[in-house]
């Protein structure tokens, strides 16, 4: 591809309003590729895409636009053009700058997290299955993608009670000497220490991919035969199990399965009002439906269900897997480019339908009522948050609405694994691509203020480089003495006039009795119980604090099921686990001495010294 941005000749100047065409057309070619409309200040108004450049930019010049593309053109300073070979690479393009510069006459999708997996570690001699969200390169099977984090675990929870197959962490099951509690309830065969056969384990293995491919007749069909086989062996107690197995196995399909469709297939409805857009995808996978979710892309006023599909999809399915068939709505704008690109991108061909009938027309008719059902949700709560943030700027006498709010907690354990949290809400509710969080090190264990300051100091440094946006407000969830901490770390960072609102529990300690303390003013402001904007607080604080404790958990949990063992040289799984069955955990190794480690099969003496040693430094530490 080639980029050519016209240059405006020094003499000539910035092009006024009055005619702007003859200016900016000059050096635009009649090749295919995308444009980009620019203000005065250089920001991208407007990315598009086009067959031929000069015949589509010409256009917005030279016939009657909507209300919408009269603003937009009459802001335009420059464009600039970057060619492409076809127009079907100039619509990938397109979609990749929409995401990255985010104009604002575009239609925007707000998609920030990757979909979750189901994992199943396929290379391992006892394979596991996990929750899993990253780039698809890990050795092993994923299954999915699924629309949510609770859809993943739904069904990992089904398939426990399904095929005992472990769900635990590697570092867990190379250390275990006895069975844990997942064998007791009959969600693990307990391979960890030999309670089961490679060959009964990698059954259920089995059993457990078709059933994830889709294939769960296959698995009652081989059940069934492993249950008369068992009952003619007069085994009626493994029967039964079996029997169970099926019996589950048949409701989990009739629930789950789409009636008539045995493949890949995303369905995709769309839904306006009052400005807002909602698109409600249902996944369909194998034939089973796992669940669906709905998006609120931010599009213009004038904007139709097409173009907004037709945004929507090729901003969506930029990074993530295309199924080979997409049921919508609507027809979308530019449909047969749309499927070319889709099909370049999924490097197999995708259809996009619109007109479908029987089971796929209910389908589609479901997802039309859920997007409907969402906007009317949404609309309703935008309604609500808008008028909290309007008594909240009453509150706090703001000269105008916040647009960016931030809140600070901390979460420790006696000091332990202290972790800051940061959270973030801006016009339309909490901003979560811009939630932090900050592990604290190098500071008296318990001491607040001091992890405080630590953490406003490496968030608010990022801010003055220019990183993030200066908030209209900072909420910290503490009394005076925090607020003063606040206070001289942004002094010694020159960060001047920002709002800092303390949240300290009222005298009876009950929710919506809380105490707001604002820097160099000593008395405390008390707002009413029921005040929207005492409301709006509450939620920016409850949202810190959850997101403080739930980050402070996984460091603690992280740091004590880390044995000692996995860091020492020398030390791999088939010895950690002689040694942990030799002396019946990691407590007994502990409180063993040199020659007693000495004797384990594989440990000489010069490891057992570093094994003493590493138990020994660690319990006269700190």
């Amino acid at each position: 591809m080639n980029d050519t941005t016209p240059d405006r000749d020094a003499e000539e100047g910035p092009p006024g309003p009055e005619m702007p065409a003859r200016a900016l057309l000059e050096r635009i070619p009649q090749s295919p590729g995308v444009y980009r409309m620019l203000d005065a200040e250089s920001t991208v108004l407007y990315v598009g895409k086009a067959k031929n450049l000069k015949r589509r930019v010409s256009s917005y010049f030279s016939r009657a636009l909507t209300r919408r593309l009269q603003v937009m053109v009459s802001q335009i300073a420059d464009i600039e053009v970057t060619v492409t070979r076809t127009e079907g690479e100039a619509l990938l393009l397109e979609s990749n700058l929409i995401k990255s510069l985010r104009p604002r006459f575009n239609v925007l999708l707000r998609d920030d997290k990757s979909y979750p997996f189901i994992y199943l570690s396929t290379q391992d001699d006892f394979p596991r299955l996990a929750f899993y969200r990253g780039p698809r390169k890990s050795k092993g099977r994923l299954f999915g993608p699924y629309p949510s984090a609770w859809a993943v675990r739904e069904t990992l929870q089904l398939l426990q009670k399904l095929f005992p197959v472990r769900q635990c962490e590697d570092s867990f099951f190379n250390n275990r000497s006895r069975p844990c509690l997942q064998y007791q309830i009959k969600r693990c065969s307990g391979p960890c220490v030999g309670l089961v056969s490679l060959e009964a384990y990698a059954e259920d293995v089995a059993h457990t991919i078709q059933f994830l491919d889709g294939r769960a007749e296959e698995v009652i069909a081989d059940l069934g035969r492993s249950m008369e086989q068992a009952a003619a062996a007069l085994e009626f107690e493994r029967a039964a199990v079996l029997r169970d197995q099926i019996a589950t196995l048949s409701r989990i399909q009739q629930r789950q399965y789409v009636s008539g469709e045995g493949g890949d297939l995303d369905i995709i409805a769309c839904a306006q009002e009052g400005g807002t857009s909602c698109v409600q995808v249902f996944f369909i996978r194998a034939g089973r439906n796992l669940g669906n979710k709905a998006f609120f892309p931010k599009a213009p006023d004038d904007t139709d269900d097409a173009t907004l599909l037709a945004g929507f999809l090729a901003q969506f399915y930029a990074d993530k897997q295309i199924p080979p068939e997409l049921v919508v709505s609507v027809e979308p704008e530019e449909c047969a480019l749309l499927e070319t690109a889709l099909s370049q991108r999924a490097e197999r061909r995708v259809h996009i339908k619109w007109r479908v009938r029987a089971e796929r027309a209910r389908w589609l008719e479901m997802a039309r009522g859920n997007a409907e059902v969402a906007l009317k949700s949404r609309l309703g709560s935008q309604a609500g948050y808008g008028r909290r943030i309007e008594a909240l700027r009453d509150a706090l006498d703001l000269p105008e609405r916040p647009q960016r709010m931030e809140c600070f907690d901390i979460s420790h354990t006696q000091g332990e694994r202290t972790v800051a949290s940061c959270v973030v809400f801006d016009g339309e509710g909490p901003r979560k691509s811009d939630y932090r969080r900050f592990n604290i090190e190098g500071i008296t264990p318990g001491d607040d203020y001091a992890a405080l300051q630590q953490a406003l100091s490496r968030r608010y440094t990022r801010v003055k480089q220019g990183e993030y946006p200066i908030p209209d407000i900072l909420f910290i969830d503490g009394g005076r003495g925090q607020i003063r901490a606040v206070g001289d770390t942004l002094q010694e960072l020159g960060i001047a006039g920002l709002q800092v609102v303390g949240i300290s529990k009222g005298p009876d300690r009950r929710p919506g009795t809380e105490l707001l303390w604002l820097l160099d003013v000593e008395s405390p402001l008390i707002l009413p119980g029921d005040s929207p904007a005492m409301h709006l607080i509450e939620q920016i604080r409850d949202e810190a604090h959850r997101f403080a404790i739930t980050g402070h958990r996984q460091r603690r949990a992280k740091a004590r099921t880390t044995s000692t063992l996995e860091g020492l040289a020398g030390i791999g799984p088939r010895r950690r686990q002689r040694l942990l069955k030799q002396f019946g955990g990691i407590r007994g190794l502990a409180r063993a001495g040199v020659e007693d480690i000495a004797c384990v099969d594989g440990i000489g003496r010069q490891l057992a010294q570093q094994i003493y040693d590493a138990f020994h430094e660690e319990a006269a530490g700190p």
